[in-house]
């Protein structure tokens, strides 16, 4: 029985720790013709993230029970802990969401697809704005890239 004890307590503890080193867990909302939702999840999980796809007729559908303006719209939409991320927001910022855990927020948005923004890597990149997303609907810069 002890042996049995100690097995179980192990086989728990490589589990607890498998978990831990994947990261958090994000749920990346994306229609299915759309390749570049792929690399932003690529990005993500090369930054330590786990990331689970789902496949879905109309990801607006998630952005609007998740609280993400249509305005600040892209092509995907995740749910990591407690916030949406909209879009192709930076690994770094998805992290200091999660650490800083502001009041208020509904969760990050980059509108569009902007060239440049991780999953749409290219050779013209431009200038663009993470928003963090309040409750309110509002949102202000949370980023600059």
């Amino acid at each position: 029985m002890t042996e049995r004890r100690t097995l179980l307590a192990g086989l728990l503890l490589a589990t607890a720790l498998a978990a831990h080193a994947a990261g958090p867990v994000v749920d990346l909302y994306k229609n299915a013709g759309c390749g570049c939702c792929g690399l932003w999840a690529a990005h993500l999980e090369r930054a330590g993230f786990s990331v689970r796809t789902h496949e879905v007729p109309d990801a607006s559908v998630v952005r609007r029970g998740a609280g993400i303006p249509a305005a600040l719209g892209s092509c995907h939409t995740a749910i990591v802990g407690a916030y949406a991320i909209e879009g192709h927001v930076p690994a770094a910022d998805v992290k200091r969401l999660l650490r800083e855990r502001p009041a208020g927020a509904v969760g990050l948005a980059v509108a569009g697809m902007p060239a440049g923004s991780p999953g749409m890597e290219g050779a013209a990149p431009v200038p663009y704005e993470v928003r963090l997303v309040l409750k309110d609907g509002t949102s202000r810069v949370y980023a600059r890239h």
